[in-house]
């Protein structure tokens, strides 16, 4: 079996790099794509990754990076007032090989059949993020949940992994998953970002996550561990 060619979208960003390192340690080849000015931040992987520098929603960049790629991951950034998470999303959609793995990641906020229930606090959270933009328009929430519902509605081989809180720290081993937001497993809200990372990196090879959106956890969050000790024969995930 040849060795698994992978592209990696917004690979100079913290999550990115844990992405590149995880994908290296399986022996996959890896083609980075970042902006231009952040090339330098790829220097510790430099001679082990091909890196192509652009806008990650230029077309003829991603276009150029996906080619011949079994995998894409894909870091949606909710940047700026310009559509750039839908255009990056559907230059991805549009470029990548037939049959190719493509993996996306975002937040708990984005929501696949609406059936997520999300705390107080998080509501609250997302309608001052949503305020804020309004202002000083560097973040853009909607357009993160045009990208998904653009890769909702394809027929590509997708994946949605939606982050909880991100902390540094070791790794703690591969995340649980849940299909909605509000599933007792998930109430922790904690993840290690270097296993957010090893949760998208796992699901290039997990046909099991084709067509999901899982939501993760880090396994060793109390109500991860929790719902764990409920006892053999229990699931990761909620049905």
């Amino acid at each position: 079996m040849h060795s698994m060619k992978v592209c990696i979208v917004g690979a100079s960003g913290k999550l990115g790099r844990y992405m590149v390192q995880h994908a290296l340690d399986r022996g996959y080849e890896i083609v980075g794509v970042c902006r231009e000015r952040s090339v330098g931040k790829l220097d510790v992987f430099k001679g082990r990754i091909t890196v192509i520098p652009g806008a990650t929603d230029d077309r003829e960049v991603i276009k150029k990076a996906v080619s011949g790629c079994d995998g894409v991951l894909t870091v949606l950034v909710p940047w700026g007032a310009h559509h750039y998470s839908s255009g990056t999303a559907q230059a991805v959609l549009d470029h990548a090989r037939l049959g190719a793995r493509l993996i996306f990641s975002c937040g708990w906020h984005i929501t696949r059949d609406g059936k997520d229930v999300y705390p107080p606090s998080f509501k609250a959270e997302e309608k001052l993020a949503r305020w804020l933009t309004r202002l000083i328009p560097v973040v853009d929430i909607d357009d993160q949940v045009e990208a998904c519902r653009r890769v909702f509605a394809s027929e590509t081989r997708w994946t949605v992994v939606r982050g909880s809180d991100l902390e540094e720290g070791e790794s703690q081993g591969l995340p649980v998953w849940s299909r909605h937001v509000g599933d007792p497993i998930l109430e922790s809200n904690m993840t290690r970002r270097i296993d957010y990372a090893l949760f998208i990196v796992e699901a290039l090879e997990n046909d099991e996550l084709i067509h999901e959106a899982p939501a993760i956890v880090g396994c060793r969050t109390p109500s991860a561990l929790a719902y764990a000790a409920i006892g053999p024969g229990s699931t990761t995930r909620s049905m």
